[in-house]
């Protein structure tokens, strides 16, 4: 869709140059998608991602912006942005598209799970379990395992102030769990927030009980993550992973294959493969068992 075609939508907007995209995201989305965003700060913009085709930003970052991009003028681009994604939501052109739910074969599921009729894929030989909840935009794999009380699919946690208020963002994307992944009692998988993402736990992968991993979140296949675990929005774990008791993993994270996260950690950086930390906030293993050492 262009710009043009939905300046209508927000107030305060204004068309400094029109443009095509296909959906909102962050500055640095990295999908198949043109994607509008929103930019406030000059310093952000060698960090646009080349998937950007549109903006809505300041007049003065506007004007130096829009011979390569489109752009509407805003006062207030963030908040714009938000208020449009709400507003696009719920539009047929935007949200993903409606078909029946399907269940493969062999599947054991409980009379007491509560499964949307719309937009759910269930493969083969798959196990749910009673007080299960499945919102719509969630695939499930062949052979996994959902255990009782379990939610996937739900809203995740994303407001902004704004207008005096705090404002709710409609979360569009979905959920993916991969094939032979189990996920225990009482865990919560939130969907992601944009039409093309989804949050993804990937082949093998077992998630403890009380396992809270929050939208767009990528876990790699064969990873273990243990009780009381959360994921802020947007991190990645690669494959073969190990997340102990109570860890806290911020948003935004790319963390590495095989990396070891120790229980309680509090994980505020990125890490490399085959990375070990420990502590609050986390640091290199070795080098918090030396420290701990140390004050006896």
């Amino acid at each position: 869709m262009l710009l043009s075609e939905i300046l209508h939508l927000g107030e305060g907007l204004s068309l400094l140059n029109d443009g095509e995209f296909t959906s909102l995201g962050l500055a640095i989305a990295d999908c198949d998608e043109k994607i509008l965003t929103f930019i406030e700060s000059e310093k952000y913009i060698n960090s646009l991602s080349d998937k950007i085709s549109a903006l809505i930003t300041t007049e003065k970052l506007g004007e130096k912006l829009k011979d390569r991009y489109g752009v509407l003028i805003s006062k207030n681009p963030r908040t714009d942005y938000f208020k449009l994604h709400n507003i696009l939501s719920s539009r047929d052109n935007y949200k993903r598209k409606e078909f029946n739910t399907t269940i493969g074969e062999g599947c054991k599921i409980s009379n007491l799970a509560s499964i949307s009729n719309k937009n759910v894929v269930i493969g083969n030989n798959v196990i749910i379990e009673e007080f299960v909840v499945i919102r719509e935009n969630t695939v499930i794999g062949d052979n996994s395992i959902i255990r009782s009380g379990v939610i996937l699919g739900g809203e995740g946690f994303e407001y902004k102030r704004a207008d005096g208020i705090i404002m709710n963002v409609n979360h569009c994307g979905g959920v993916i769990i991969g094939n032979n992944v189990e996920v225990q009692y009482n865990s919560c998988i939130d969907k992601a927030l944009y039409t093309w993402d989804n949050t993804v736990i990937g082949d093998y992968s077992k998630l403890d009980n009380l396992v809270h991993i929050e939208h767009g979140v990528k876990i790699g296949e064969r990873c273990l993550i243990a009780s009381r675990s959360t994921f802020g929005g947007r991190t990645i774990l690669g494959n073969d992973s190990w997340v102990g008791l109570g860890a806290i993993i911020s948003n935004g994270l790319k963390l590495g294959n095989k990396v070891s996260i120790s229980l309680g950690s509090v994980v505020t950086k990125s890490l490399s493969d085959g990375e070990r930390v420990s502590g609050n906030f986390a640091i290199n293993h070795d080098k918090f068992i030396d420290f701990i050492k140390s004050i006896r």
